[in-house]
């Protein structure tokens, strides 16, 4: 079977999800034709992922959150107006997808989250010779017995109302989940579980007595620094995105800052002692396959990242707080209740899951 790829790109982790299923698909025979990468003004589509998709890339401009001034929190009212004058580009690059998948008549068409591929599904329904599939953690949101915090009401409706338009006319909706829960056949909802890739899953974990960090949003990183300014002994290493920063950056010893560099966050990530992060989910399982602490900061007025935290440290992830107090890692690790087992176990059945789902 062929296949076309339509990712967003904030962020790694739906990059990253694309490439384990690249890597599944090629396993058992079927071919990724092309991947579209919807991206904003801000981000570059990582090198690592050009290299090892193994497919012809296609970025394309897509909606996307503005940042605050001190680049750490979202400006959703300003989001919607940016992206509302930016209609007629998103609008053309619907075009932009449709000639790709003309181009090459996939079987089936993966959507990993973006915005503008849901309203592609929608707009061009009639046309459509290919199933429709969406995957993402994000999906999880329209199960049953997915749990809310109870407050920012409209948040979780602006939320729940982006994730219907992504997934709208979609023929299958994978959620990827921290733990095994039940289908939902009639929403077209199928739990599945986590897109770890192979150099993930074929390595152990180690402890090398250092903690390490991750921030898509660079602001995050004057908060790291502050604390570590009072803690200069401790050993931490974090990667951000911070494209005109020096490579590495050291404001004093003992702390390090790598652009991200996906086999090197691998490595770190095997061998550090705890990560904390803002709550991406991809990042988070990582974490959790090695059996790693995790202290989960979300991003400011992200909802879905809130989401994401309290998922996690329900399925006993970690810990979540609202600034990066590191000290508050420092205390939960050595009272850390390691899942590691159970979730390597879920994970590891990934493979024959997303095969019966996506090729049948």
């Amino acid at each position: 079977m062929h296949f076309v790829f339509i990712v967003q790109g904030e962020g790694r982790g739906h990059m990253t999800q694309a490439i384990s299923l690249r890597n599944m698909l090629v396993q058992n025979g079927h071919e990724v034709k092309a991947v579209l990468v919807g991206q904003s003004a801000r981000r570059e589509i990582p090198h690592f992922f050009i290299e090892k998709i193994k497919s012809k890339v296609i970025g394309f401009e897509s909606p996307n959150f503005v940042l605050d001034s001190k680049k750490k929190g979202l400006r959703i009212a300003e989001s919607f107006r940016v992206n509302l004058m930016k209609s007629r580009t998103f609008w053309s690059n619907l075009h932009v997808i449709d000639q790709t998948v003309q181009q090459h008549q996939p079987h089936v068409v993966v959507n990993f989250y973006d915005l503008l591929a849901g309203i592609y599904s929608f707009c061009y329904k009639d046309k459509r010779k290919f199933k429709f599939v969406c995957v993402g953690h994000q999906l999880l949101f329209e199960h049953s017995g997915f749990e809310f915090t109870r407050k920012r009401k409209i948040e979780k409706n602006l939320l729940r109302l982006h994730t219907r338009i992504t997934t709208s006319k979609s023929d299958l909706n994978l959620g990827l989940s921290f733990v095994t829960m039940p289908h939902e056949p009639k929403k077209r909802l199928y739990v599945v579980p986590p897109l770890l890739r192979n150099e993930v899953l074929s390595q152990k974990s180690e402890d090398k007595n250092f903690l390490l960090g991750y921030m898509v949003n660079e602001g995050y990183a004057e908060d790291i620094i502050a604390w570590h300014s009072r803690h200069k002994h401790i050993s931490l290493v974090c990667f951000w995105d911070k494209k005109e920063a020096k490579d590495p950056y050291c404001p004093h010893e003992n702390l390090v800052f790598y652009q991200l560099n996906d086999e090197r966050f691998v490595e770190h990530m095997r061998t550090c002692s705890g990560y904390l992060s803002t709550a991406g989910f991809e990042s988070i399982c990582e974490a959790m396959y090695w059996g790693k602490p995790i202290l989960m900061v979300p991003t400011a007025h992200h909802y879905e990242q809130l989401c994401n935290s309290l998922d996690a440290t329900k399925a006993g992830a970690g810990i979540s707080h609202d600034k990066f107090d590191i000290s508050l890692l420092m205390e939960y690790i050595p009272r850390h209740k390691n899942r590691q087992n159970e979730f390597q176990e879920w994970v590891q059945r990934a493979e024959t899951i997303f095969m019966q789902l996506l090729t049948q």
